[in-house]
């Protein structure tokens, strides 16, 4: 059964869900796991896109958009569709709903942020996960 982990900002914390999730795929790729980012807004993936590229000058995130690199190369993609099916290790969800496709992960990061629909979103998903039996953690996290 998918793991679900909820990491939220602190009240006081500076920052989005996507300096958020940057922090995340950080930390995660240090692990050794493979990544896919859940983003099916394209706005929204280009800005995670560029942010990925930036966020830290001392270290590098080798990521890119599904459709625009080699994704069995690239251990960190960003994908509105949830493809490749080939993925299972983490999922970060930064759409508002749940992803259809998450169980097939042994892990899924939700990271919310001081928006009050994105927060509004993110306490229904995890209404949702616990009604299907989902073990469910959450992470106060201070930027």
């Amino acid at each position: 059964m998918t793991r679900i982990d909820f990491y939220s900002l602190a009240p006081n914390s500076q920052g989005d869900r996507f300096i958020l999730t940057c922090r995340l795929v950080e930390r995660i790729h240090s692990s050794g796991a493979r990544v896919l980012i859940h983003c099916p807004d394209v706005e929204q993936a280009r800005h995670l896109d560029r942010l990925l590229w930036t966020f830290r000058e001392e270290s590098f995130l080798p990521h890119g958009r599904v459709g625009q690199i080699d994704s069995e190369l690239t251990p960190i993609l960003i994908s509105g569709d949830g493809s490749p099916t080939t993925e299972h290790q983490v999922l970060i969800n930064l759409a508002p709903d749940a992803p259809g496709f998450f169980t097939r992960f042994a892990r899924l990061c939700e990271p919310i942020d001081h928006d009050p629909a994105i927060r509004t979103a993110g306490r229904e998903r995890f209404r949702q996960y616990r009604d299907q039996g989902h073990p469910l953690q959450h992470h106060p996290v201070q930027l």
